[in-house]
């Protein structure tokens, strides 16, 4: 799948924003469906689906965050959270409860739509059908890197698209620490402490699809100084 051929759901509750968005969007090449709330979120997804979810947080009812939590449950659609917050505590709030990116208000349009192509970029591409997998054992897991998927037993495990990077980051380099810096590089996010705490709170939300006791890592360890490592069996 190509950028533009990317469907992407904004969700808003403020009328002139939705528009604005969906017809830059539209005119960027996208195939753009817009919600008012997350009541109305839900129904266009339980009938649709998408490439990519862009939605603000601040709205009536169940806000932006609580529905990426919601979300998180049932699919892996990559979401960029739009907020008037910049605060770096909201910023965490919104990548615990699983979105894959944020943007605070007010923003460029232009940094949106590189926000949105980077993110669509990280998911991982069709495989091809004659290629050989290539699987890694962490324990009851599997993860197989030439599809991107990590499995237990016959259950796919759900990876949101910032968890499909990571993985594919560390598989590449098994037995080797990556430093925050490097992770935060390797994501197409900008420097600093901010993005490299909440590159914490996606190892998290990681460890705790992949370890037995993600208190006590055995697979996606932290190496004191140098990072984090994928160790696999």
């Amino acid at each position: 799948m190509s950028d533009k051929d990317a469907h992407l759901l904004i969700v808003d509750d403020d009328e002139r924003i939705r528009d604005l968005l969906k017809k830059f969007l539209m005119r960027a090449g996208f195939l753009v469906t817009a919600a008012r709330d997350a009541a109305h979120a839900r129904r266009i997804l339980a009938g649709l689906d998408f490439d990519l979810i862009v939605m603000d947080v601040m709205m009536p009812g169940e806000d932006g965050v609580a529905l990426t939590r919601s979300l998180r449950e049932t699919m892996q659609t990559p979401i960029l959270l739009l907020t008037a917050k910049g605060e770096t505590d909201n910023r965490i709030d919104g990548f615990e409860a699983g979105a894959d990116d944020y943007l605070p208000k007010p923003f460029e349009p232009r940094e949106l739509l590189l926000r949105i192509n980077a993110i669509l970029r990280r998911m991982p591409d069709a495989p091809v059908e004659a290629a050989v997998p290539k699987m890694l054992t962490l324990g009851p897991i599997r993860y197989d890197m030439e599809r991107g998927e990590m499995w237990q037993g016959a259950d796919l495990v759900r990876l949101t698209a910032t968890e499909m990077h990571l993985m594919k980051i560390f598989s590449a380099s098994c037995n080797e620490a990556i430093s925050r810096a490097k992770l935060v590089e390797e994501l197409g996010r900008d420097r600093g402490q901010a993005q490299e705490r909440a590159v914490d709170v996606q190892i998290t939300r990681l460890r705790r699809k992949i370890e037995a006791d993600p208190k006590q890592p055995r697979y996606l360890q932290t190496v004191r100084g140098a990072g984090y490592m994928l160790a696999p069996d």
